[in-house]
């Protein structure tokens, strides 16, 4: 995963190791990155920033040992992707779902984002996260435009052993995701998860369908799921999911197949909204609860 995003910083570090720490010597090494930066799918604000931060930190120091300046250059690296990739906002799922159980009220996420992302199997792998942590869970299945969604997610459910609430394509998605509230809570199940209709975030009839299931549920957290393998187009779809609908947090699928990594950066920066999980295979089990130190470790590597 992220060989590209590596070895662009090992290369940054390699680098500024052995350059004598001025403006005029650092800024033609820090455009290089900047380029290689974008050329890994981090968008151009991440990467002005990345950049603009790494200046202010190393012009000017003085470090003697060759070995004591990579140190020095890495800690800073890695203090300059934290800051881009944590939020003010850490959410914790299990306390959130806790907290919920215990006034005996479902916990409701309801995921947005674009066909081909993963979505439906996506919901099937934290369905299974759950279960997996003593909760119980029943499947909304709220898109009722594309042909095929509903058995998808109703054959996930039967792979689980999940109920799933569904109705005819065509039928109204709002209603389908408020019965399934209505029967976790008849039922004492903990946590509902809806899937709604992917679409272009520039659709706007079917932007406003998401506005009013969201009205009609009231969810605990909108979750955007992003393909990190699109690039740029992660971050634009983020920030307009963001701006139409309000979304809490975003799960990255096919992470396992990303070579350059960038998204992950990006995604977060832009929003200012955490992420969740990362896919990183085709099994129920292949979902990692994103940890933004352990990435910064790993593409520091």
């Amino acid at each position: 995963m992220f060989e590209k995003l590596k070895s662009g910083f090992k290369g940054l570090v390699n680098k500024v190791t052995i350059t004598e720490l001025k403006a005029e010597n650092l800024n033609p090494i820090l455009s290089d990155f900047k380029m290689s930066l974008a050329e890994n799918d981090v968008a151009f604000p991440v990467a002005d920033k990345i950049c603009d931060e790494l200046e202010k930190r190393l012009v000017g120091v003085q470090v003697k040992r060759l070995e004591d300046r990579k140190k020095m250059v890495e800690e800073n690296l890695r203090q300059v992707l934290l800051e881009v990739m944590v939020t003010n906002k850490r959410i914790d799922l299990l306390k959130l779902a806790d907290e919920k159980r215990k006034k005996k009220e479902p916990f409701v996420l309801m995921f947005v984002g674009i066909n081909g992302t993963g979505k439906t199997t996506t919901i099937a792998k934290v369905a299974q996260f759950f279960g997996d942590k003593g909760y119980s869970v029943v499947l909304a299945g709220a898109d009722t435009y594309r042909a095929g969604s509903i058995e998808q997610l109703d054959e996930h459910g039967k792979r689980l052993g999940i109920r799933v609430i569904k109705s005819n394509y065509g039928g109204d998605p709002a209603a389908v995701a408020f019965d399934a509230v209505s029967h976790a809570k008849a039922h004492g199940i903990n946590v509902v998860l809806i899937d709604t209709a992917g679409r272009m975030q520039t659709n706007q009839n079917l932007m406003n369908e998401l506005v009013k299931i969201k009205r009609v549920v009231g969810p605990d957290l909108t979750v955007l799921t992003v393909d990190s393998l699109i690039g740029n187009d992660a971050v634009m779809q983020a920030e307009e999911f963001n701006k139409a609908v309000g979304i809490d947090a975003t799960i990255l699928t096919k992470v396992d197949a990303d070579v350059k990594g960038g998204s992950a950066l990006s995604v977060t920066y832009v929003t200012q909204k955490p992420i969740l999980f990362i896919g990183v295979g085709q099994t129920y089990k292949d979902l990692e609860l994103f940890d933004p130190e352990k990435f910064v470790t790993m593409v520091l590597r």
